[in-house]
């Protein structure tokens, strides 16, 4: 009986066995189908981001064959200084030596041609951010968008919605994508850096609109996980604007010795650090020239 018992059982094994093999094939089969679909879409994107980054070289290199940037020196007469700290100047206080710097002046004629929606240009020391800064009536467009409007995962650098730059909110807000080849804001991690900070000259900010040209003194940089608060355009209050200012100073990775108060213009520099945190300057305006 024990003999028989073990003859019926055999074909069972075997059948039990090939079923595993197929599993086991079908396993692997998957497996590598995954591994390959992984393998294309890593290569797509790759060659996706070059493609945008050679996209985003042409648009700089075609605005920089057009762009006219003008160096103003310091001229009391006709440029105003911004909210001074005291009623006489300080030679201790680096507010009073940034109002002599030049201001520069771009021709907006040939970049409001190749684009309507341009509103300034930002040229930040210590950095390569040297560029036409664009404003739509969201804050996407400008994020899968190149200069010129057409598609592009480089973004370009642009300016929130809610600001007006030639009638400044208390706080207005420039965005751009930190890309690895440094375009756009991928330079502005720099901010960061001991390097950047030892130099002082790094410590103030270009705009020039169609309107005004405009010199701003950095005050404050550092990452931090992704918020809104800082993001905040237009106070409600003295007091939580009070607070607002001293949230973001007590932020900074840097002590910039810099005096700041509600009466003070505030402009924001917002990028990605990774996926979760961004890297962001502070700055107030300190002098402008009508235009």
């Amino acid at each position: 009986m024990p003999k028989k018992n073990d003859k019926k059982d055999i074909p069972k094994l075997k059948k039990t066995t090939k079923t595993k093999k197929r599993l086991k094939s079908w396993v692997w089969l998957v497996l590598l189908a995954i591994s390959l679909g992984g393998l294309f879409f890593s290569g797509y994107k790759i060659l996706a981001w070059n493609n945008d980054n050679k996209k985003t070289e042409a648009q700089i290199k075609e605005i920089e064959k057009v762009i006219k940037v003008e160096e103003i020196p310091n001229d009391e007469e006709t440029q105003e200084i911004v909210n001074p700290p005291s009623t006489k100047p300080n030679p201790n206080n680096d507010y009073w030596n940034y109002i002599k710097l030049p201001l520069i002046s771009v021709d907006f004629t040939e970049l409001l041609k190749k684009n309507s929606d341009t509103v300034a240009f930002i040229k930040v020391n210590g950095t390569n951010i040297n560029y036409p800064v664009v404003q739509t009536t969201d804050n996407n467009f400008y994020l899968n968008h190149s200069y010129n409007k057409t598609k592009n995962e480089a973004g370009w650098v642009f300016l929130d919605y809610r600001n007006n730059i030639n009638n400044l909110d208390d706080n207005t807000i420039i965005y751009a994508h930190s890309r690895l080849d440094t375009t756009m804001f991928g330079s502005l991690r720099l901010i960061l850096t001991n390097n950047w900070y030892k130099d002082t000259d790094n410590y103030v900010i270009n705009i020039s609109t169609p309107e005004y040209n405009t010199l701003w003194q950095v005050f404050s940089v550092y990452a931090i996980p992704t918020e809104t608060y800082y993001l905040t355009s237009n106070f409600a209050t003295e007091s939580s604007h009070q607070e607002f200012i001293n949230t973001i100073l007590s932020r900074s990775a840097f002590n910039f010795n810099t005096t700041v108060d509600i009466n003070d213009k505030i402009l924001t520099l917002s990028t990605c650090k990774n996926n979760d945190r961004k890297v962001v300057l502070h700055a107030k305006l300190i002098k402008q020239q009508a235009r």
